[in-house]
C-alpha cells in the first residue's frame, strides 16, 4: 500500500514542495529512502525508527520503500522526519487519506517521538500555501516563526502522537493566529539613535547623503573616532521597513538557521560586520549545500566592513556581482541558486597601517611606501564602486563634553524618506530601480542633465583628478540624491561640487 504525504526542501533561500510516498512490500525488514537524500536525510532512517516505536505505533513488517520527489531535485536536512514518519504509519494508524493531501508537515524528531525546529519553516509555509496546502504542521516551539504567513493554518504540535492524533481528529489544536502584524510592532524599533554621535557634522551629512540614494560609503579616519559607531545607526535612519520586507528578510535569516525561539521574526533593518577573516563563500554565500553569505544576510539592510584593507581582495573582488545586481548567483554541478542581495555598503578605514597619518597630535610612524601598499589592497574597480569617500576626524574635547548630541534619527530619517519618496515617483515605471543609486546609463541620461555651470565643474574634475567613467557616473548619480534632498528638479552646480568632494579617494590620488 502507497502512502502520501508532503513537505518541502529549501532551495536557496526559497522551499521547493516534495511528494513523500512510502510503500510497503513483504521480505526481510528494511527500509530503503530514495528520491537524491543526502546523509542527513538518509539517516532519518534510524530516527523514524526510534520515534515510531517509543510513541506505540507499528511499521510494516517488511520492505519499506521510502520515495522523496521529484527524484531529480537533491533533499537535505532533518525536516523530512515528520513526513516520513505519518507515511510508514498512516495505513495503521487509520489517519484519512483525505487529511493528508491538504496537509504540508516539517519536523525534526527525536528518538522518544518529540518534535525540534528545523531551518527554513518560513519558506516551507509560503510554499505549502503557493501549493494549496490548507494546513501546516511544525514543531510547537518554532510555531511562531511560521505564524506570520496569512493564508494557511499553522499547527503546532510537540510529538509525533499528537500529529497523529490531530491527523486522525481524535485531538483539536487550535491553528496557530496569523502574528505579522503583531511581531512587526512588537520588534520593528532601535535601541540606539543618531543623537549618540558628537562632533562629526561632515560624517553625518555624508551618510544621510548615501542612504537617500542608496549609496554605498567609506569612511576615513584615525582609530576612535566613532566611525564603527556610526555605522551602527545607519539603520535607524534609513527608511522605515514594510511588512513585506521584513517577511523577506526573515526569510533569508530562517534559511540561515538564525532565527530562535525568542527572535522568530526579523522587523528592523539588517546590520551585518563580518570579520576581515572571512572567507569568500562566508562573504557570497556557498557550500557543498550553498547557504546564503553575509552580503544576503544584510539584504534590505546595511554590509559594514570594518578595517576595510585588512580584508583579503579576492574576498572584496566577490563582491562586485552583488553591488551591480542586487543579487548572487552561485552555480554548482547539481545546478545554480540565487539569493537575494540588495543592501548598503559601507566600509572604515585607517589612513594608514598605525592609523594616525595626516594627524596633528600624533606622529605616523609608517613610511610613504608602506602607506601606499596598505591602500593599494583596496582594488580600483571596488573604490569606483564606492559613491562617497568621506573622512572621520578625531573630535575635540569641547565636543564630547558638551551635553548636545546629534540629530535624533527620527529627525534624519524624515528627510531621508522625503528624498525616496521623490526618486520612488520618478522611477514608478522603471522595473527594479528604486533609488538614484541604480539607476541604468539611460535613465542617468534622462534625469542627471546638466547646465552649462555644473557641466564645467563636472568636466574640469575628470580632466584633473583622471576619474574613470564608472566614477563620472557615481558622481552624478550622487548630485541627483543632492537635488532630491534640497527638493530641486534640476542639479545645480553646487551639488556637484559636493558630490565631487566625495570622491577624493579616487585611483590617482591613492598613488
Amino acid at each position: 500500500m502507497i502512502a502520501r504525504t508532503y513537505s518541502a526542501t529549501l532551495l536557496g533561500v526559497d522551499a521547493v514542495e516534495v511528494e513523500i510516498e512510502s510503500y510497503d512490500g513483504g521480505g526481510t525488514p528494511k527500509m530503503f529512502i530514495v528520491g537524491l537524500p543526502d546523509a542527513s536525510v538518509k539517516e532519518s532512517r534510524e530516527r523514524v525508527a526510534a520515534a515510531i516505536s517509543s510513541c506505540g505505533f507499528m511499521m510494516n513488517d517488511g520492505v519499506t520503500t521510502v520515495n522523496l520527489a521529484p527524484a531529480d531535485l537533491k533533499k537535505e536536512g532533518t525536516g523530512f522526519d515528520l513526513p516520513i514518519a505519518i507515511s510508514l504509519i498512516a495505513h495503521r494508524a487509520r489517519i484519512p487519506m483525505g487529511i493528508l493531501a491538504e496537509t504540508a508537515m516539517i519536523g525534526e524528531l527525536a528518538l522518544n517521538g518529540e518534535l525540534r525546529p528545523v531551518r527554513g519553516l518560513l519558506a516551507v509555509a509560503l510554499e505549502a500555501r503557493k501549493k494549496g496546502r490548507k494546513r501546516l504542521l511544525v514543531p510547537k516551539r518554532a510555531a511562531v516563526e511560521a505564524s506570520v504567513v496569512a493564508g494557511i493554518d499553522i499547527v503546532g504540535v510537540s510529538n509525533l502522537r499528537e500529529a497523529v492524533e490531530y491527523l486522525k481528529e481524535d485531538l483539536e489544536i487550535a491553528p496557530e493566529p496569523c502574528r505579522a502584524a503583531e511581531l512587526f510592532g512588537a520588534v520593528s524599533h532601535y535601541d540606539i539613535d543618531f543623537n549618540d554621535v558628537k562632533g562629526q557634522s561632515d560624517a553625518a551629512r555624508a551618510i544621510e547623503i548615501a542612504v537617500s540614494g542608496g549609496h554605498g560609503l567609506l569612511m576615513i579616519g584615525p582609530p576612535g573616532t566613532g566611525k564603527s559607531m556610526i555605522a551602527k545607526r545607519i539603520p535607524t535612519i534609513m527608511p522605515s521597513m514594510s511588512e513585506e520586507e521584513a517577511i523577506e528578510i526573515t526569510k533569508i535569516h530562517s534559511a540561515a538557521g538564525l532565527l530562535s525561539e525568542a527572535s522568530a521574526f526579523v522587523a528592523t533593518r539588517p546590520f551585518r560586520s563580518p570579520h576581515h577573516t572571512i572567507s569568500d563563500a562566508g562573504l557570497l554565500g556557498g557550500g557543498t549545500n550553498p547557504g546564503p553569505g553575509e552580503v544576503s544576510l544584510a539584504h534590505n539592510g546595511v554590509l559594514f566592513l570594518d578595517e576595510l584593507p585588512e580584508f583579503r581582495r579576492s574576498t572584496l573582488e566577490v563582491m562586485r556581482q552583488p553591488l551591480e545586481d542586487g543579487k548572487v548567483t552561485i552555480s554548482r554541478a547539481a545546478g545554480s541558486v540565487t539569493f537575494p542581495a540588495k543592501f548598503m555598503l559601507v566600509a572604515a578605514m585607517n589612513p594608514c597601517p598605525c592609523g594616525y597619518y595626516g594627524d596633528l597630535k600624533r606622529e605616523c610612524r609608517c613610511g610613504s611606501v608602506v602607506i601606499q601598499r596598505y591602500r593599494q589592497r583596496i582594488s580600483g574597480p571596488l573604490l569606483d564602486r564606492i559613491d562617497l569617500h568621506v573622512e572621520v576626524p578625531l573630535v575635540d574635547y569641547r565636543a564630547l563634553a558638551s551635553g548636545e548630541g546629534g540629530e535624533a534619527s527620527q529627525k534624519i530619517r524624515k528627510r531621508v524618506e522625503t528624498a525616496r519618496a521623490l526618486q520612488q515617483e520618478r522611477y514608478a515605471r522603471q522595473a527594479g530601480v528604486h533609488a538614484n543609486s541604480s539607476m541604468t546609463p539611460r535613465l542617468i541620461k534622462k534625469h542627471c542633465e546638466l547646465d552649462a555651470e555644473g557641466s564645467g565643474c563636472l568636466e574640469h574634475a575628470m580632466s584633473e583628478m583622471n576619474f574613470s567613467a564608472r566614477a563620472h557616473d557615481r558622481i552624478l548619480k550622487v548630485a541627483r540624491t543632492l537635488a532630491d534632498l534640497a527638493g530641486n528638479d534640476k542639479i545645480t552646480a553646487d551639488n556637484v561640487l559636493e558630490a565631487i568632494s566625495y570622491r577624493t579617494l579616487d585611483r590617482r590620488l591613492w598613488a
